[in-house]
């Protein structure tokens, strides 16, 4: 490849990266309006986007405990839906081989938009970069919208006075929908939703998410066979 064209391949692949993480930021913003409204301190919020980094965990976690669930319902929600982000993790390290330190490092990073850049740049010879490059434009990006949201939080009072609150929901309708493209997952989500739903009056706070979750796996197990 020529250098120009290692230039143009560099810039496309910055670019991309800028415009994801700038379209997370409405969702950090929720996120830190919501957790301080959940009784998080700044700290509490600013670390939780530190530290674990998976948005649609950090929701889960965070709604649950505002809804007044139990810390095990809402660390069991966030530890299933970062399932995925182990597997996420496999194909990672298929593609980019890490070794020694590198391995941790990439481990806090992958996440769907990062995973999502360097596959679709396998073909261009550049899916590391454009990991590296969407890891550090949404890591910066997230972190400062949600110190931004919890300020905005703490001086408005509720994330529903700038409909901050809808964001959650939002993120993960938008996460979801791309993948109901066949009849067999369009039955598995109305399946395991319509579970959940009926379990609400029953169960603790934060525990439908659970039984939803396994029900969807469960439903997959048995349309496989």
């Amino acid at each position: 490849m020529s250098d120009a064209s290692r230039r143009t391949a560099e810039r496309r692949i910055r670019n991309r990266a800028l415009t994801i993480g700038v379209s997370i930021t409405p969702f950090g913003l929720s996120f830190g309006a919501v957790s301080v409204e959940a009784h998080l301190s700044l700290i509490q919020v600013c670390l939780l986007s530190l530290v674990l980094f998976s948005g649609a965990s950090q929701f889960a976690l965070v709604s649950i405990i505002g809804a007044g669930g139990s810390y095990l319902s809402a660390v069991g929600t966030a530890l299933l839906l970062g399932v995925r982000n182990g597997l996420y993790a496999a194909r990672i390290n298929a593609l980019l081989r890490p070794t020694g330190w590198r391995r941790f490092v990439m481990a806090e990073f992958t996440i769907d938009e990062t995973t999502a850049m360097a596959v679709s740049e396998s073909r261009s010879g550049h899916p590391a970069r454009a990991f590296w490059y969407t890891a550090l434009s949404v890591y910066v990006l997230w972190n400062v919208s949600t110190v931004v949201g919890a300020l905005v939080g703490n001086a408005l009072g509720s994330p529903a006075t700038t409909g901050l609150d809808v964001a959650g929901p939002a993120a993960f309708i938008a996460l979801l929908a791309p993948r109901l493209t066949t009849a067999r997952m369009r039955l598995v989500a109305l399946g395991s939703g319509a579970i959940a739903l009926v379990t609400v009056p029953f169960v603790p706070i934060g525990a439908p998410i659970l039984i939803g979750g396994l029900t969807a796996v469960a439903l997959l197990l048995v349309v496989d066979r």
